[in-house]
């Protein structure tokens, strides 16, 4: 039987006492159900702590700006793209502020947020669809880009959500097609399209097939896979498909600084083009190249394939089976048309016997790491900029990898030895305040009562692990130097007997 401690550690940010109660009672498929159709009204918790979150902007005066130095809550969560943009000449400070913001945001919804497998999926679609944004620019979209792009359409359709990330600003920044144009196509974004959104590296077949008639199944119309050809011509079919940035037009004229997307019909090649084994007629409507480009992308079997794998590798093992691949394979190609296809997708996965055979399989992220710790111990957590530069130190650098992968989902990469001394530090940090996130004092779960150190130990690992075993127990008592019938000794030995649980190789692991 699946436990109910391995579902919210796979499934969630792990588990706090309400998402414990909530699955024990319900159940896994009700509560499943539910996680799939989030109502952020009926997620009041988070959001006042999205209401009362504050953090102090500090900079000296500039030639185009006043001192700062205040205390000042989000502002940049909920706003348009022509806001946003217009940070360009603002204090550099202010320029990193949206980008911190959701930074922050994406923390305490990882710990607060009730709907715990949709942030876990926002966590996965941002990966997927990689933007570095750390480059300022990037950085300025990045609220847009998390709220309108990866957040609407994490469970939704991904031919909607591949079009969405294909006219953000964001992705158009990123990856340059807000300069490609017909003449001096930029490849960027084609061949990221191909590799790594939809077919994926395995589909890549210009090491056998130079000719796109020679590519199995081509003559057919069904191509095996791409050929660097496909990715030329795919760059073609973008061209035009740029952003609001103020580039000029000729002839005096300009496009107007607002950061929003922009479709310019002189920079697109109106030429017939060749995609997947696909005839393009020349001179079509607006934007029509693009789509239909997108179109042969999102429907390929190669992309439900390497869809259905990425989505196993997060959600069940580092190597999911052939046959769970294939068959989530085949529920992504039966809804692809359905609003709720990844919704559909995941729930098969979850459902499914691997699943339920997979506890252990996954290391935790950095992220999932901090955010399992401070729910399970219940900590007032308020998140702080020193805390996100030891994330970065542990190996997750939030919306900043610097490469269109994403971060790596293989185990052995979250656990080389310095990443591993500050996976270790994250736990300690996070109970000792280092970082002032929050105090936390694991005795006053006791009520008062003043616990024996073997009571306390098995309290605390039953709420981090699930379990309490003895040898477990009897190691961390015998590093602290405490019989088991003996009461601790003072609070920070309380906190330091915590700290190690959760830097046992158990909760390393989900």
């Amino acid at each position: 039987m699946v436990s109910d401690h391995f579902i919210l550690s796979r499934l969630a940010f792990g588990a706090d006492e309400a998402s414990r109660q909530a699955l024990s009672r319900d159940g896994l498929r009700h509560w499943l159900q539910e996680q799939l159709s989030p109502d952020d009204a009926a997620d009041p918790a988070c959001l006042q702590r999205l209401a009362q979150w504050k953090l102090r902007m500090k900079y000296p005066e500039g030639k185009d700006w006043p001192a700062t130095d205040e205390l000042r809550p989000f502002q940049w969560l909920d706003a348009p793209i022509e806001k946003l943009w217009a940070l360009s000449g603002a204090a550099n400070p202010e320029k990193l502020r949206p980008r911190l913001e959701v930074t922050m945001a994406t923390l305490i919804r990882a710990v607060y947020s009730r709907w715990q497998l949709r942030e876990l999926l926002c966590d996965f679609w941002h990966n997927h669809f990689n933007v570095n944004a750390w480059d300022h620019a990037v950085g300025f979209t990045l609220p847009v880009y998390d709220r309108e792009v990866v957040r609407r359409h994490c469970l939704g359709n991904f031919r909607e959500m591949l079009e969405a990330v294909a006219k953000s600003p964001a992705m158009l920044w990123y990856l340059n097609n807000r300069s490609s144009r017909t003449g001096a196509p930029n490849e960027n974004y084609a061949r990221e399209l191909f590799e790594l959104h939809t077919l994926g590296r395995d589909a890549y077949l210009n090491a056998l097939y130079n000719r796109w008639r020679d590519v199995p199944g081509a003559r057919e119309g069904k191509p095996a896979g791409y050929i660097d050809q496909d990715v030329y011509e795919a760059a073609r079919a973008f061209t035009g498909w740029g952003m609001e940035d103020g580039a000029g037009l000729g002839g005096g004229q300009s496009l107007p600084r607002t950061g929003k997307f922009a479709y310019v019909e002189s920079w697109h090649d109106n030429y017939q083009k060749r995609v997947l084994a696909t005839e393009f007629d020349p001179y079509q409507p607006p934007l029509a190249d693009g789509r239909k480009v997108l179109d042969l992308a999102a429907f390929h079997p190669g992309t439900a394939t390497h869809l259905a794998r990425k989505l196993c590798i997060r959600l069940v093992s580092d190597q999911p089976s052939a046959g769970l691949i294939a068959s989530t394979a085949g529920v992504w190609t039966d809804s692809r048309d359905k609003p709720d296809q990844i919704g559909r997708v995941v729930a098969h996965i979850v459902l499914s016997r691997e699943f339920g055979e997979s506890q252990g399989m996954k290391v935790k992220r950095p992220l999932e790491l901090l955010a399992s710790f401070v729910r399970a111990a219940g900590m007032d957590f308020n998140p702080t900029e020193p805390l996100i530069y030891e994330m970065d130190a542990a190996g997750q650098r939030l919306f900043g990898w610097l490469t269109p992968t994403g971060h790596p989902d293989a185990g052995d990469y979250w656990l080389g030895t310095n990443a591993l001394r500050h996976r270790w530090s994250l736990v300690a940090g996070l109970a000792e305040n280092w970082w002032a996130t929050g105090t936390f004092d694991p005795l006053a779960t006791f009520g008062g009562v003043k616990p024996t150190a073997g009571a306390f130990i098995e309290k605390w690992l039953l709420r981090l692990h699930g379990v309490a075993p003895p040898h477990v127990a009897a190691a961390l008592l015998n590093t602290a130097g405490i019989a088991a019938d003996r009461p601790l000794p003072n609070p920070a030995m309380a906190r330091r007997l915590v700290a190690w649980a959760g830097m046992a190789p158990e909760f390393q692991l989900r």
